[in-house]
């Protein structure tokens, strides 16, 4: 059974950097098999994607978020990994973890077949 486990998440100061990752149990080649997205839930909103990487490598962000988030992978880990930098108050909120779905960012609810637990990002201003 393949299980996403997110770690990285807490309090950051605006302006600060923060990292989150997101390692993929029960498909040992997950993320060299599958497009990996990271997606941004705010209350009231729906979940929406911010960033995704390929099979390949190739990467995905959406608009706002470009010039500061940077999603990469390690295909010998299994995981994924969000860095955020120049964090906003706006990017507060619950991020999840998504495995095989698309692998590019649309606006929007999307499917993916696997999602994490979320983890929780505090922006203090």
């Amino acid at each position: 059974q393949v299980h996403l486990v997110e770690s990285g998440g807490g309090s950051v100061q605006a302006g600060g950097s923060l990292r989150l990752t997101c390692e993929v149990s029960g498909h040992k080649y997950a993320t060299r098999s599958w497009c990996m997205g990271r997606s941004h839930k705010t209350p009231g909103k729906e979940r929406e994607l911010v960033a995704t990487i390929d099979q390949y490598g190739r990467t995905s962000l959406r608009d706002d978020v470009k010039g500061r988030f940077t999603i990469s992978k390690d295909d010998d880990k299994n995981t994924i990994t969000l860095q955020m930098d120049n964090v906003e108050l706006e990017d507060a909120g619950v991020y999840f973890c998504a495995a095989d779905g698309p692998c590019n960012v649309v606006p929007g609810w999307v499917r993916y077949t696997h999602w994490g637990q979320g983890t929780q990002v505090t922006v203090a201003s």
